[in-house]
């Protein structure tokens, strides 16, 4: 609008002054101009935001992938099943509410649970990061054990509530996440939601709790980000994050902090290093290398600096696995009641790793032997996009705290891989197990 006021206020012709009628006439068509367009946005605007729910529009992706759905839950069948899934068949077990348990690491933790005679409820909600069909298997696979997994998101009050007004858990597993680094470039928020948004929630829901419940969660490896100094400690600085990834689980701890802090929650971070195995997540390298080489693709292979050596700390599911369950054997009870702290709480944060970093060539390297196929290697700079060039766990205070003890090397852990791998993708399904 100034640049209209600035035109229409210069003459026409040097030494002359503009007509009147002239002036009104073009600030006439300036406000048709301005009220057409103004109207046209607000109907796109409206168009956008509410159009109706028939709409044969496809969902966005990243929409669908923060998981916005809205599930049912509730009635008098639906809490029969909650309690008996939860239901502790074994003396002096837990009862335990497992989020992320269609996932990966959630999977195997909710089924090592119920077989040792804890309750075990799973919550999840499939979003479609990766394919869910897998998620969906996983569930199958739970289920048939008689581990039943509800259906919603961390976010939904509501949903977390109804749970512990059914169920007196114990404790809990928290590992739904937005999981891997480089997606975080495309999608920001979905992080946000839940890693921050959907923690604070559960963390809400936890602290109001009577009895609170003792928690365990999911850090990861990543908060150590631009650190050069190896192995990796607990005690060594965390606040160079090189992904939002990493920022987020970052500021998990810190969260976690807090609410131990005011509310008296017992509280236990682990930090996974470079997780394999199994039923495991299409978007690791492991797992789209052995499809990739499979099918004849190039797969890349990053290299540092100066052609310097990437390397990961692998840690095989199985030795996750232990590392969860004694975390939650060890995890003293929380001290607050009814949103209000008693007395201090325990507050720990633990590496799981397998300290036996191994070069990603040297992966493919083992994969190209299992499978029986040479790999289409195509060497690659390392990307800035939050990756970083090594993983090296210090395992010492987990080893001391809760007996943890990695066993699985990676030439075994892999051969149990693609072991899996060819049975789900070509027998078929079903015949898949843990």
């Amino acid at each position: 609008m100034k640049q209209m006021s600035h035109i229409d206020n210069t003459p026409s012709t040097p030494g002359k002054l503009k007509s009147p009628y002239i002036h009104r006439l073009r600030w006439h068509s300036s406000l048709w101009k301005l009220t057409f367009w103004s109207f046209l946005f607000l109907g796109l605007i409206f168009v956008f935001f509410f159009r109706s729910p028939s709409s044969t529009s496809p969902i966005p992706s990243d929409l669908s992938r923060r998981s916005l759905r809205t599930h049912s839950w509730g009635g008098p069948a639906w809490e029969k099943r909650v309690r008996s899934s939860a239901r502790v068949r074994s003396p002096n077990g837990l009862s335990v509410l497992v989020t992320g348990a269609a996932g990966f690491v959630g999977t195997h933790v909710s089924a090592a649970l119920h077989r040792r005679g804890d309750g075990v409820l799973g919550l999840d909600n499939f979003n479609d990061y990766y394919d869910p069909s897998l998620k969906r298997a996983r569930q199958a696979l739970l289920e048939r054990s008689g581990v039943f997994i509800v259906e919603g998101d961390i976010n939904d009050m509501n949903l977390l509530k109804k749970l512990f007004d059914v169920v007196a858990f114990t404790h809990v597993m928290h590992l739904a996440a937005q999981a891997g680094v480089r997606y975080a470039m495309e999608n920001p928020s979905s992080y946000v939601h839940s890693n921050i948004a959907g923690f604070v929630n559960l963390l809400e829901v936890c602290k109001s709790a009577n009895p609170q419940p003792a928690i365990v969660w999911a850090s990861s490896s990543s908060v150590y980000g631009l650190n050069s100094k190896v192995p990796f400690s607990e005690r060594d600085r965390t606040d160079q994050p090189a992904s939002l990834y990493a920022a987020t689980k970052k500021a998990g701890e810190e969260i976690a902090h807090t609410y131990n802090h005011i509310y008296g929650l017992s509280l236990t971070g682990l930090r996974f290093f470079t997780v394999y195995g199994p039923w495991g997540r299409p978007d690791m390298a492991y797992f789209f290398f052995t499809r990739d080489i499979l099918k004849g693709k190039s797969i890349p292979i990053f290299e540092g600096a100066n052609h310097g050596t990437v390397a990961r700390d692998f840690t095989y599911i199985d030795d996750i696995v232990k590392g969860c369950l004694a975390a939650l054997d060890t995890a003293e009870k929380s001290t607050g009641s009814g949103g209000k702290k008693k007395g201090a709480a325990q507050l720990r944060v633990f590496n799981l790793g397998n300290t036996s970093p191994v070069p990603v060539s040297d992966l493919v390297s083992i994969l190209e032997r299992l499978l029986k196929v040479k790999a289409k290697r195509l060497v690659m700079k390392l990307p800035r996009n939050g990756d970083v060039q090594f993983t090296h766990a210090n395992i010492s205070l987990a080893e001391r705290e809760l007996g943890y003890k990695p066993s699985i090397d990676l030439q075994t852990g892999l051969k149990k891989f693609v072991k899996w791998y060819l049975n789900y993708h070509g027998s078929g399904k079903k015949s898949a197990q843990l």
